[in-house]
């Protein structure tokens, strides 16, 4: 069972947000939070594994809120859940540790896909932001070349977190089991001196990767 934190203000988006998901049996909103805050709060007394997260709410909005779940638990994944495509929240959000940006216009599968492709270490961005998304991070980025040095192997991994594959969906295309994956992941991630994946997602894009 995945466990979710609904993090979203208006209670009845929330309400139709949970009957959506819930309607998989292998996912359970066990949590709800109007704000950020609540979210944090939530969390620290509960077991979670991702947090649907909107971001304009009172108190602290959603990005606050990412940085400070990330922070304090870098394992939970964050899946932000907006009615705003602007590809600024979009970029702010993947910088802070977010693993995916979804309309809540998005169709119901798209979004339990979303949640899935999450928790196997994907990330998700919706289509009307993804086009967005790219050029915004070179902008803000100096592309470099790749200086730690990095075997073939993990370059070509490196390559693959960065076009939004799946720890599975990696193994099958380099004929790895998932776990040969996770450690190689693990390896680059210490190299490289980055967080997490998505971090070495918008690492890939500034240097050439993919």
């Amino acid at each position: 069972m995945i466990r979710i934190l609904l993090a979203e203000d208006q209670a009845l988006v929330r309400q139709g947000v949970k009957m959506m998901i819930e309607q998989d049996e292998q996912l359970k909103v066990i949590a709800e939070a109007a704000n950020g805050l609540e979210a944090v709060q939530q969390i620290e007394t509960r077991l979670v594994d991702l947090v649907l997260m909107d971001i304009r709410m009172p108190v602290m909005n959603g990005l606050e809120a990412t940085k400070i779940i990330k922070k304090r638990w870098p394992h939970i994944k964050i899946l932000m859940l907006t009615t705003f495509n602007d590809d600024e929240y979009a970029v702010q959000a993947l910088k802070d540790g977010a693993s995916g940006f979804l309309l809540k216009t998005a169709e119901r599968q798209k979004l339990i896909d979303a949640i899935y492709s999450c928790i196997n270490g994907g990330m998700t961005i919706h289509d009307e932001v993804a086009a967005k998304v790219v050029p915004r991070l070179l902008e803000r980025t100096k592309r470099e070349p790749v200086t730690v040095p990095l075997t073939p192997r993990e370059l070509a991994i490196a390559q693959l977190v960065g076009e939004g594959k799946t720890n599975k969906e990696i193994a099958e295309t380099l004929h790895l089991s998932v776990g040969t994956v996770k450690n190689h992941i693990t390896q680059i991630l210490q190299k490289l001196e980055l967080r997490d994946r998505t971090q070495l997602a918008i690492y890939a894009i500034k240097h050439d990767l993919v």
